[in-house]
């Protein structure tokens, strides 16, 4: 498959030659892009090089030959994916839980503790059946959590909010639409309560200022005076919690 790109055309991937392994690497044309770009999106689909107007194969693979050390160790840092089996551990914000069968084939999933004391996840189901059932529990705690804390930070503006979806999203925690409808990463659950409401409360600041002025991260502060250390908690642990499910 080749990657049209006005006169050039590229392939959609290239493969870099290291000492112990070829590392894949797909390639992106934007011609909006100003200079090439490597990252590692956290739906863990693999390196994506993005190639910029009148950019190349050529400059790509010099580009990413530059960068194979820096995107290895990237590659390796990676936490190990969590597929929310029995025995398997997920934070519930920001505290660890211990995923259990409870032994029943029919039941809702709950919280509780482990022989041992462990805050725990008490599922029932078979074990084929219980990702898909945690899965489900943490996205209807993320939406109750969600619906608390923005609308109570939509009251404090005197704004109204249209709708709120939770949604599993890659590349944003939160959105608001002109029309006032937000829109959340379920993955907020995982996090501590604090880092959830900073986000209902960025997202709501939008209904009033729909920009990133000055005057927008004033109110965002207004809503959750720990916005600076939210923002820096999700910048060193979003890749992390992108890491389950």
């Amino acid at each position: 498959m080749l990657l049209r790109r006005g006169k050039q055309q590229l392939p959609d991937h290239i493969e870099i030659e290291t000492e112990t392994k070829a590392v894949r690497i797909r390639l992106r044309a934007n011609p909006r892009a100003q200079r090439y770009l490597l990252r590692l999106p956290a739906d863990r689909s693999g390196p994506v090089l993005t190639v910029p107007k009148g950019g190349d194969v050529s400059r790509a693979e010099r580009f990413a030959r530059q960068h194979i050390d820096w995107l290895i160790e990237r590659l390796q840092d990676r936490p190990a994916h969590v597929a929310f089996g029995p025995g398997d551990r997920v934070p519930l914000r920001g505290e660890d839980h211990i995923i259990l069968r409870t032994g029943k084939l029919r039941g809702l999933v709950t919280t509780g503790f482990s022989e041992d004391g462990e805050p725990a996840l008490l599922v029932p189901g078979a074990d084929d059946h219980i990702p898909r059932k945690v899965t489900s529990w943490l996205k209807n705690e993320a939406r109750k959590d969600l619906d608390a804390r923005a609308n109570y930070h939509a009251g404090r503006i005197g704004k109204k909010i249209a709708a709120i979806s939770i949604r599993d999203t890659k590349s944003r925690w939160g959105s608001c639409a002109s029309n006032g409808r937000l829109s959340f990463s379920w993955r907020l659950i995982l996090a501590p309560s604090e880092i959830l409401d900073y986000v209902a409360a960025h997202e709501v600041a939008h209904l009033k200022e729909m920009n990133h002025s000055n005057r927008f991260w004033r109110l965002c502060e207004q809503l959750a005076p720990q916005t600076p250390s939210a923002r820096r908690w999700l910048k060193e642990n979003g890749l992390y919690l992108h890491g389950f499910g």
